[in-house]
């Protein structure tokens, strides 16, 4: 049976370039982890997953063990980075599903340890320093990290004997988008002294896990890999929304070389629907919920089958368009949950089952996440990761 004609379009060779143009901005600086979480930022991570593993992934990104799980079943080889750590009771989770936690909090290290323990008396394979896990380090965002106050006592926890390995360590740059650099050199500066706290202590992690998508694209990685020189370690980046197809807007100005990257980046995602309904109305007619529009002329409407519920923001109502017939299409009247109007008085030939773009591009217009963004006045990010479950999703090339 044909579904709803609700849908997203991803294209998987698109992601795959898109790994291959960031590899590229780091050459031999940094290592990239793709990231994959919430669901490939409502993409598919079934989709998405594989083909960064098969554009050269090692690593993948994801917020939980839940999520890590599910990526585990669709690349068994790479490692898998559970960025916002262990929740009680997950530990034999992560240990079974070979997952890589970032911790920060002493309660996380007896989680896992007490769970890696009991693998170890179930696996004679199993051991001191079987464990690995990335230690991440608050320098300045106050979000999830260890503070200098408590570094010394989680670096205590990674002695001879223990089950836990410390890999990497990583840390959350707050502001990569903000072009004169300041915060970043702070960070980064507030990084080096832990690491060299973590050298003291006599623990030599291989891994430096620093930098998204902006700090890709401003030429970061050169900055990071040099620490990690410093310290025999190997940078790792975590591009996310470059890796769609999206380059983070810079403020206030680019840095060099960002627009040409923003150029070759392909998007990834395209999201349809299809004219459902087409009427005439007269003049003086109210058009969806609580009529906030009213025709002052006779008007022709196309329904279309996207609303809320699908992850349309109700807020574009009366203030945003849709494609159809390469045209752009506007939204009139508030948008439901399941249907939206727009008015193709000046399309000429709408009909039902034509083809409506919601994010993507048909004929000589296109419309972004950005732009969508801009309208409901929130972030790309939340644009893609909004569109429902229930929207099929669907690889093409």
């Amino acid at each position: 049976m044909p579904n709803r004609p609700c849908w997203v379009e991803i294209s998987t060779r698109s992601l795959e370039e898109n790994f291959r143009l960031l590899g590229g901005l780091t050459g031999q600086d940094a290592d990239l982890l793709a990231i994959v979480k919430a669901d490939a930022y409502g993409h598919s991570v079934a989709l998405c997953a594989p083909a960064a593993v098969r554009a050269g992934a090692k690593w993948l990104g994801v917020t939980s063990v839940e999520e890590g799980i599910a990526a585990r079943a669709l690349c068994p080889d790479v490692h898998i980075l559970v960025i916002a750590g262990v929740f009680p009771g997950q530990g034999a989770a992560l240990v079974a599903g070979r997952l890589t936690a970032v911790v920060w909090e002493p309660w996380q290290l007896d989680e896992i340890e007490r769970a890696a323990i009991e693998s170890a008396a179930r696996s004679a394979a199993a051991g001191a320093g079987s464990v690995p896990v990335h230690l991440e380090i608050d320098t300045g965002m106050s979000r999830q990290g260890a503070g200098p106050n408590g570094l010394e006592e989680l670096l205590g926890r990674f002695g001879a004997g223990s089950t836990l390995r410390l890999e990497g360590v990583m840390t959350h740059l707050y502001a990569a988008d903000e072009s004169d650099g300041v915060l970043n050199r702070e960070q980064l500066e507030r990084l080096n002294v832990a690491l060299e706290k973590v050298h003291a202590a006599g623990l030599r992690p291989e891994i430096l896990n620093v930098g998204n998508s902006a700090a890709v694209l401003s030429g970061l990685a050169q900055a990071i890999g040099k620490i990690a020189n410093e310290h025999s370690m190997r940078a790792l980046m975590r591009p996310g929304l470059a890796l769609y197809g999206l380059a983070p807007q810079f403020e206030p100005e680019e840095p060099a070389g960002v627009a040409k990257a923003r150029a070759q980046l392909k998007p990834v995602l395209v999201w349809k629907s299809r004219v459902v309904s087409v009427r005439e109305v007269q003049a003086g007619t109210t058009v969806g919920y609580n009529g906030t529009f009213v025709a002052t002329e006779p008007m022709q409407l196309a329904l279309v089958a996207a609303g809320y519920g699908d992850g349309l923001d109700r807020r574009l109502g009366n203030r945003f368009s849709l494609l159809v017939r390469g045209e752009r299409a506007p939204l009139v009247g508030r948008i439901s949950m399941d249907q939206s109007v727009l008015d193709v008085t000046e399309i000429p030939g709408v009909e039902v089952g034509d083809e409506v773009v919601i994010i993507g591009a048909q004929g000589g217009e296109s419309i972004t996440a950005f732009d969508h963004a801009e309208a409901a006045g929130t972030i790309p990010w939340e644009i893609f990761t909004r569109i429902a479950p229930r929207v099929e999703r669907e690889a093409v090339e």
